[in-house]
C-alpha cells in the first residue's frame, strides 16, 4: 500500500501542478521524484506538507550535472528529502522534491518558512555547490571558513590544490 500511496501522491501533484511539473521518476521500491520548476517549489512543498502530511525533510542535497553523458547540462539538481512521521503508510519511503538550477545563477526559494529543519541543510549546499536560497534566515558558511573565495569544493569545474 505504501508505494501505490506515494504513486497516487505523485499523480495528485502532477495534476494540481500540472505546468509546474517538469517531471517524474518513479520506480516502485526504488525512487519517486517530482521536478518542478524552481518558481513553484514553495507552493508544492506547502501543498505536500499541508496536504499529504511531509512533515520533515530528511536531507538536503545537490549534485553538479554539468558533465553527465546523457541528459546532463549546464544544471545543479536540488533534492529536498521529504518524510512522514504522521503517516504510518509513509514512514518508510522518501519522495524526493527536486528543483533544475542553471549553473551560473544557482538561486531558487529557501523552504524553511516550510520545514524549519531545512535551515542548515540548505547552508551545506550554499557552501559545497554556491546554491543561493531567497529567504534564508541565514544564510552564510557552515563548512568552509568564511574567507573561502574559491569555487564551491562540489562542482565539477573545482580543482583540489595540489592534486592537478
Amino acid at each position: 500500500m505504501t508505494w501505490q500511496k506515494l504513486r497516487e501522491i505523485i499523480d495528485d501533484v502532477k495534476e494540481k501542478f500540472q505546468e509546474n511539473v517538469e517531471r517524474e521518476i518513479y520506480v516502485e521500491k526504488k525512487i519517486a521524484k517530482i521536478i518542478v520548476k524552481k518558481e513553484s517549489i514553495i507552493e508544492v512543498a506547502r501543498y505536500l506538507r499541508d496536504t499529504h502530511r511531509f512533515d520533515h525533510v530528511k536531507g538536503v542535497t545537490g549534485v553538479d550535472l554539468s558533465r553527465l553523458k546523457e541528459g546532463g547540462g549546464p544544471y545543479i539538481e536540488l533534492l529536498y528529502h521529504l518524510g512522514s512521521l504522521e503517516d504510518q503508510e509513509l514512514d518508510d519511503v522518501i519522495l524526493n522534491l527536486s528543483v533544475m538550477l542553471d549553473i551560473e545563477n544557482p538561486i531558487v526559494s529557501s523552504l524553511c518558512s516550510i520545514w524549519p529543519s531545512v535551515e542548515l541543510h540548505e547552508r551545506e549546499v550554499y557552501d559545497m555547490l554556491g546554491v543561493i536560497f531567497n529567504g534564508h534566515p541565514k544564510l552564510e558558511r557552515i563548512l568552509l571558513p568564511e574567507y573561502w573565495m574559491d569555487i564551491p569544493p562540489l562542482r565539477k569545474e573545482y580543482k583540489v590544490p595540489g592534486r592537478e
